[in-house]
């Protein structure tokens, strides 16, 4: 019940990290705020030196109200020469400081990516297999590149611009006040307006940054679909160049209106905005000419109306800034909303507390089914059920079947890819839930019918297995594999690169290259998945030959579809609807004269095998 549970929450997460319209989780702003944590005290120098920065700010306006008022119109050249010199100094005070902060807001920037990226990739390394199945690579990888990098500036800039214009934007208002709260007041009455609008122009941007960045996504898996290696290579036999084309244009021209869409959202009302701030002082001169024309008492002297108007300047930045950044945060935001949907996707194959630490060396290698079932969907049909059967070390079990009747699936609980629903899969009798994973990745090794090969060497291929491994175990693996000899007459040997996928490389020879890598690991279980399959008579009985060596007091489990492999088997479980329907050795099986012996006649009887003797 756990397990189907667990997979319904990752199929529900997955559907909704792919999901543009998701709305964003309420906790979204103070998971941003949390990924500071780990640089509170730069965090604070950088905020302490922002705050002496914005308290310099507000120096040299005052200092001009104290010359023209009390040096100037006085005719006092001392304390003239004395203010001068510190509306000098103030500005390269404040531009040393802001080198300074400029730096460590660098350093707390580019390591908190480094954090989330990495917090990212680890977590989607852990999700289940049935995640990816259910996820294209395409649209994983634009989440790793595109919207971990679209929320970098936010990171390195926006919140620290955000604090600096904060404080700049207090102490300019500080200093106006205490110039004339009066002329404050008319400078500042339209600004509560301004900040309604501002918000309602954010939440636009936000859905319009989250519509763009799935486009965005979908126009990556496009491409790593057609002009992947097997993509292209489909798509010109084929003929489908043309609709292909047709396909990225359509997707293009769809990101390129959002992305025009994105940048023109609210342009009018900050254009507006940047006039009124600019056709603003023409009002305060106005005022306070009329208030000193008149000869009214109102603290107004000229001194304080250059003073006030070079505050006002330096006001229209900050609120401009702060606005802006509004908007852009909202957007930003959206692209975080996109990261934690993956980051929230629950990891179902983890350790259990206390789980089992066995060395390699302890393991024999006794597997076991007891009473399994198990569905890829929670509430789907179930794939396997009531599966029951043990395998001892040095024993070769094969499944037999038609497609689809649960071959694979069972080695895919064998290696813990999943969780079974009901039952357990045993190694040397613990549940696999209770043994670390490591201590089940080191005893198991799989091979599977469709074999990956890095874009690397062969050499770094091999080493997957084992990455420790000396030159010699490497050959000998190799050798066992019968791919030496092919190896040897690449152009650089074992440093020779295998291209996107393997496809400089031959299935047969991709293939052997995955037996290696099996074999230098050394495994005590064995999970092959038709892993001949791709190999031609030759190469096959010599597989077969290393085969049978590296079976020996191992537990063996292979899909079957070749009778050479049935006729060694010492255990036959022959499956249809996820279910075992007979079991027991070749000869026992055809004397049945069962579902066994019928798949025999059709796939088998008329092929020419070579038994070994």
């Amino acid at each position: 019940m756990g397990a189907g549970s667990g997979a319904g929450r990752t199929l529900r997460a997955a559907a909704r990290a792919r999901d543009p319209e998701q709305h964003a989780s309420r906790g979204t702003v103070r998971r941003v705020v949390g990924l500071f944590g780990p640089y509170r005290w730069k965090v604070c120098g950088i905020l302490l030196i922002l705050m002496v920065v914005a308290v310099l700010g507000i120096v040299n306006p005052y200092m001009l109200k104290l010359i023209i008022d009390d040096a100037i119109l006085k005719h006092n050249l001392r304390l003239l020469v004395l203010l001068a010199g510190i509306m000098v100094v103030t500005p390269i005070l404040s531009t040393g400081l802001g080198v300074w902060q400029t730096y460590l807001n660098a350093v707390v920037g580019q390591r908190m990516m480094q954090d989330l990226r990495v917090a990212l990739y680890s977590h989607l390394q852990n999700l289940p297999l049935r995640f990816f199945t259910a996820t294209r690579t395409g649209e994983i990888q634009s989440r790793l590149a595109n919207d971990v990098g679209g929320v970098d500036s936010v990171i390195t800039n926006t919140a620290t611009t955000t604090v600096a214009n904060l404080t700049r934007g207090a102490a300019t208002l500080a200093g106006m006040a205490f110039l004339s709260w009066q002329l404050t007041l008319i400078s500042i009455a339209v600004l509560p307006i301004f900040i309604l609008v501002t918000i309602r122009v954010g939440e636009v941007r936000r859905r319009v940054s989250a519509e763009t960045q799935a486009t965005l996504a979908d126009l990556s898996a496009l491409a790593e679909e057609t002009l992947s290696v097997s993509g292209v290579l489909l798509t010109k036999v084929y003929g489908r160049e043309h609709a292909a084309r047709q396909r990225y244009v359509g997707e293009t021209s769809r990101l390129t209106a959002l992305m025009i869409r994105q940048q023109m959202v609210g342009r009018w009302f900050f254009g507006f905005i940047s006039t009124f701030f600019s056709i603003l002082p023409a009002g305060v001169y106005l005022v306070a000419g009329l208030v000193l024309h008149a000869g009214t008492k109102g603290g107004v002297t000229v001194g304080t109306l250059v003073s006030f108007t070079t505050f006002q300047s330096q006001l229209f930045f900050p609120i401009g800034q702060l606005l802006n950044i509004q908007v852009e945060l909202q957007g930003a935001l959206a692209l975080f909303d996109r990261i934690f949907q993956y980051l929230d996707v629950p990891v179902e194959i983890a350790d259990r507390p206390g789980a089992l630490e066995i060395p390699a060396q302890e393991i024999s290698g006794e597997v076991a089914f007891e009473h399994v079932y198990f569905s890829y969907e929670r509430g789907g049909p179930p794939a396997v059920e009531d599966i029951s059967f043990s395998a001892q070390p040095g024993q070769l079990v094969a499944l037999v079947g038609p497609s689809g009747a649960g071959k694979s699936t069972l080695t895919y609980l064998m290696a813990r890819l999943y969780d079974v629903d009901r039952g357990r899969v045993t190694l040397d009798g613990h549940d696999l839930r209770d043994l670390s994973q490591s201590t089940l990745r080191s005893a198991v090794a799989v091979v599977t019918q469709e074999t990956f090969i890095f874009h690397s060497t062969v050499r770094e291929n091999l080493l997957v297995g084992k990455p420790d491994a000396s030159e010699e175990e490497l050959v000998a693996a190799a050798r066992a594999a019968a791919i030496h000899e092919r190896i040897m007459e690449l152009p650089e040997g074992y440093d020779t690169l295998g291209g996107e996928r393997g496809y400089r490389l031959s299935g047969g020879e991709k293939q052997r290259i995955a037996l290696a890598r099996a074999i230098l690991k050394n495994p005590r279980v064995l999970v092959l998945d038709e892993a001949t399959s791709s190999l031609d008579t030759v190469s096959e009985r010599a597989i077969q030959d290393a085969i049978s060596g590296l079976m020996e007091g191992r537990t063996t489990i292979a899909i079957a579809h070749r009778l050479s492999t049935i006729l060694a088997a010492d255990l036959i479980l022959a499956m249809d609807h996820g279910r075992i329907v007979e079991a027991g050795d070749h000869a026992d099986l055809l004397a049945r004269d069962g579902a066994y012996a019928r798949l025999y006649r059709q796939q088998f009887a008329r092929r020419q095998v070579e038994v070994p003797a």
